[in-house]
C-alpha cells in the first residue's frame, strides 16, 4: 500500500504582525507560504500581491478589520475561483462592519470565505501550546478545507454555520474583557469574577441574537472560550486596559474593544442602554473617574 502525502497548499498570509507570525509557525512545515506585509521591516522581504494572489489556494487575513475592504477589493479580481479567503480579525471597521460582512459585500458570490475565532493567543501558538478556533462558514466543504489546512498542528477547529453569532461574540468579548481588568485592579475578588462571567455571557447572547445570530452562539469557543482567555490573562491587552481605567489612566487607551464601543455608538448598531454591563463599560471608558463607585451603582441598580 502506497501512502501519498497530502498536497501542499499555496497559502498567502496577509500581515506579518503577531498573528501573521503565529500562522507562519503553524503552517510553514506543511504548506507553501507567501507572506505580504504593507510596511515590512528591514530584514523582511514582502511578496508582491499581483504575483502571488492568482496562485493562492487560501488567502489568510492576519490583519485588523479596517484594511479588509480595501485589500479585498484590490485582490478580488485576481483570485482563483477555488480560492478561500479566511480572516481572524475580531473587530469592526470604520463603517461598523464585521469581517464577514466585508467579505460578503466585496467578494464575488462564488468565492468561499470563512472566519476563524477562539482562544488563539499568538504568543502561546508560537511556543507550541494548544489553540482552539471556531470556523464560521456556510458549508461543511469549506470547513473541511480549513480543518485539513491545520491538520497536524496544535490548532484545533470546530465548525459553526452561525457566522453572525460568532462574529459578534468575538468582537464584543473584547469590550467585556475590560471590566474584568477593572475588577481585578480594584481587588473585587473571585466572586465578582464569577458574576461578571455570567452577566457578560447573558448580554453577549442577547446582543448576538439582536444582530441576527443564533441563541446560545456565545457559549462556545468564539464567545465563552475567548472571553475567559482574554478576560483572565494578565498578558491580555484588554484586561490591562481595564486595569488602567480603574487607575484613572487614560493615556494610550486604545484597541479593538475601545474601537468597538466607538463604532457601536457612532453607527447606533444597537441600543447600549438595553445592556447594563455594556453600558457601564461604555460610561467608564468615557469617564474613568470613580470606577469603583460606578460598578457599585451598577450593581445596586441591577439588583434593586
Amino acid at each position: 500500500m502506497v501512502c501519498h502525502m497530502a498536497e501542499r497548499l499555496r497559502v498567502l498570509i496577509l500581515g506579518y504582525g503577531e498573528m501573521g507570525h503565529a500562522m507562519e509557525y503553524l503552517l510553514k512545515e506543511r504548506q507553501q507560504l507567501d507572506i505580504w506585509e504593507k510596511y515590512p521591516q528591514e530584514n523582511f522581504r514582502s511578496v508582491a500581491l499581483e504575483d502571488t494572489v492568482p496562485k493562492a489556494d487560501i488567502v489568510l487575513f492576519c490583519l485588523p478589520v479596517n484594511p479588509h475592504k480595501e485589500i479585498v477589493k484590490q485582490i478580488a479580481p485576481f483570485l482563483k475561483d477555488s480560492c478561500l479567503c479566511l480572516s481572524i480579525a475580531k473587530g469592526l471597521d470604520e463603517a461598523g462592519q464585521t469581517a464577514a460582512q466585508i467579505f460578503a459585500d466585496n467578494l464575488p458570490s462564488h468565492q468561499a470565505y470563512a472566519l476563524l475565532y477562539g482562544p488563539m493567543i499568538s504568543e502561546e501558538i508560537r511556543v507550541g501550546r494548544y489553540a482552539f478556533g471556531q470556523l464560521g462558514c456556510s458549508d461543511i466543504d469549506t470547513y473541511n478545507r480549513v480543518h485539513e489546512l491545520y491538520r497536524g498542528t496544535r490548532l484545533y477547529t470546530e465548525h459553526s454555520a452561525d457566522v453572525i453569532g460568532i462574529s459578534w461574540s468575538v468582537i464584543l468579548k473584547n469590550v467585556y474583557a475590560m471590566v474584568f481588568g477593572m475588577a481585578d485592579e480594584l481587588q473585587l475578588g473571585d466572586n465578582m469574577r464569577g458574576y461578571l462571567s455570567v452577566a457578560a455571557l447573558r448580554e453577549l447572547d442577547q446582543i448576538a441574537r439582536e444582530m441576527g445570530g443564533q441563541a446560545g452562539s456565545p457559549y462556545h469557543l468564539a464567545g465563552l472560550g475567548d472571553l475567559i482567555t482574554t478576560a483572565t490573562s494578565e498578558d491580555s491587552h484588554h484586561h490591562e486596559l481595564g486595569r488602567k481605567l480603574a487607575r484613572g489612566e487614560t493615556q494610550n487607551i486604545g484597541g479593538e474593544g475601545i474601537h468597538t464601543l466607538e463604532m457601536v455608538n457612532q453607527h447606533q448598531l444597537f441600543n447600549i442602554e438595553n445592556y447594563p454591563l455594556f453600558h457601564l463599560i461604555h460610561a467608564i471608558v468615557g469617564d474613568s473617574r470613580d470606577v469603583g463607585k460606578k460598578i457599585d451603582g451598577y450593581l445596586q441598580k441591577v439588583y434593586s
